[in-house]
Formats: structure tokens, C-alpha cells, sequence
């Protein structure tokens, strides 16, 4: 067995307007024919993984910021919130006025009012990261396979996310759900634009450990990219840590390696540079 890569979405495998870079693409492809495992390793659940993403080639997913492990459509782990705590948190997030959506692998479900609620925070989220478009971005443009009328009380939760209207929001949902992993997305701290509420233990180094463990392989082999803050633990876990050259600066101090950005040929180039691949042209 070669190298075990795991590569983050939004930000390192993808850009933030969505578009999967050719080049990248192709150092996938040739990263697995010379004997190498490439697995995407993301926030995002299995319904947000779209077929050009699998079309790749992956070896399969770790979704969820490490709640569920995919390796060649078998499903190695999948710890999901019970429908207990599914209906307590939908219950809460109505009584507080607060609209969110659900994620589940069978789709992204929305609470009744998060299409128009949300449009200004995920036009500042897409600001943020570099969008051109965000000005003119709608909730349906971020999340094209939303459901705006499904059900709300489900068993199926990865995680759940809730648009923030002040920072104290997600302090008070913290303390009514100690024994869940709650954090913020969208900016730190008083920036924040979103809450999410997840497993207790659920990280995305946990989840390679479980990986490694159903392949029978070793954390030396291991080599990690990513962008973002969360991504620290999983590039602390493998033996190589690659960031993106757009990440932020927690995430390149935590890195063996800073590459360029996605849309520059970033994850591609450092794939060469690795020796992972000789070339992707």
C-alpha cells in the first residue's frame, strides 16, 4: 500500500465558488494509479458530495467532520445523533426563533424559514471567502440539494446547523447541550454566522484513526490537506500536514508544508513536489 491521503473539500479539493480544479482532478487520478489511497475528508455529508467529486476516483469519505468513514461504498463508522437529541435540538432551535437546516447522508433538510433567514449570513460567508458572486448568491445557489419541505424530526442527523442572530445564541445552545460537541462556523467568535451541534467525539482525526484501523495500515503513511481551523487535528494526526496557501494562519502554523491556493494548482503541485505523482498534465 502507498501513501493514505486525506484531502478536505471546500477550500483545498474544491475552490469556494465550488469548481474543482482540473488539475486537481487529475493529480487524483494519478495519485491512486501509482498506488496511492485518496479519500476526501470534509464537513460536508455524503448527500453534498456531488458525483463530480466521486467521479475522481476517491477511495471513499469521511464525512461529517469525522461522524461517518466510506471506504469503496462500505461503511466503516457512522455515529449519528440520537432521535432523542435530533428532537430536542429541532424543538429548542424553534423555540428560540433561531432557523436551521439538518444534515443527514439522505440530504440537507431546511426549517421553514432558513431560505430566506439566511440568504444575508451565507452572502457574508461567501465574501469571506473570496466568492465573486456572493452579492447575488441565494440559499438554493449554496445548497442546490436542499429539501425546504421535508421532515424535520429525523434519526438520520449527522449534525445540525443554526444561523446565528448574536454570538450569544450559541453560548445558550451550548449550555443546554453540554453533552453534544457545539461550535460556530462562518467567522470566529463575535463574527461568527452559524452554530452547529454534533456527536460528542467526533473529530476528524478520530475518524482516520478508524480508517487506519478497518485498513490495517499505519499513521506513517498518512499525509493530511486542508484549509481551515477545524482541519488542525487531522493534519496534527498524520504524519504530514499540507495546508492551502488560502487557509488561515492557525492552519499553516500547524503544517509541515504550506502548498498554493486550489485555484492556482495548489493541491496539485504539492501532490509533485510530495512525490506522490511525477506529474498531471
Amino acid at each position: 500500500m502507498g501513501k493514505i491521503i486525506f484531502v478536505d473539500v471546500d477550500g483545498t479539493l474544491v475552490d469556494y465558488e465550488g469548481n474543482l480544479p482540473e488539475s486537481a482532478v487529475r493529480a487524483v487520478r494519478a495519485a491512486r494509479a501509482a498506488g496511492h489511497r485518496v479519500y476526501a475528508c470534509t464537513g460536508r455529508s455524503r448527500a453534498e458530495m456531488y458525483d463530480n467529486l466521486w467521479e475522481m476516483g476517491l477511495d471513499g469519505m469521511i464525512g461529517g467532520n469525522g461522524s461517518y468513514v466510506e471506504d469503496h461504498e462500505h461503511v466503516v463508522m457512522h455515529q449519528l445523533l440520537s432521535a432523542e437529541d435530533s428532537r430536542e435540538i429541532v424543538d429548542w432551535l424553534h423555540e428560540r426563533g433561531l432557523e436551521f437546516y439538518l444534515e443527514s447522508n439522505n440530504g440537507l433538510f431546511a426549517s421553514e424559514h432558513f431560505e430566506t433567514a439566511a440568504v444575508g449570513a451565507m452572502q457574508e460567508y461567501a465574501r469571506r471567502k473570496g466568492r465573486g458572486d456572493a452579492d447575488n448568491m441565494s440559499i438554493r445557489d449554496a445548497f442546490p440539494t436542499m429539501i425546504f419541505d421535508g421532515e424535520l424530526y429525523r434519526d438520520d442527523l449527522n449534525k445540525v446547523s443554526y444561523l446565528l442572530r448574536s454570538y450569544q445564541d450559541y453560548l445558550d445552545t451550548k449550555e443546554h447541550f453540554p453533552h453534544l460537541v457545539n461550535n460556530t462556523w462562518g467567522g470566529a467568535g463575535e463574527t461568527a454566522l452559524f452554530g452547529d451541534i454534533g456527536v460528542a467525539g467526533i473529530t476528524k482525526s478520530n475518524a482516520i484513526e478508524h480508517l487506519l484501523d478497518y485498513l490495517h495500515a499505519d499513521i506513517k503513511d498518512t499525509i493530511a490537506f486542508g484549509d481551515a481551523k477545524i482541519d488542525i487535528p487531522m493534519l496534527e494526526y498524520c504524519a504530514y500536514g499540507v495546508a492551502m496557501g488560502s487557509g488561515g494562519p492557525e492552519i499553516k502554523e500547524a503544517a509541515d508544508y504550506i502548498c498554493g491556493d486550489v485555484d492556482k494548482d495548489g493541491l496539485a503541485d504539492a501532490f509533485v513536489h510530495l512525490g506522490l505523482i511525477e506529474k498531471y498534465e
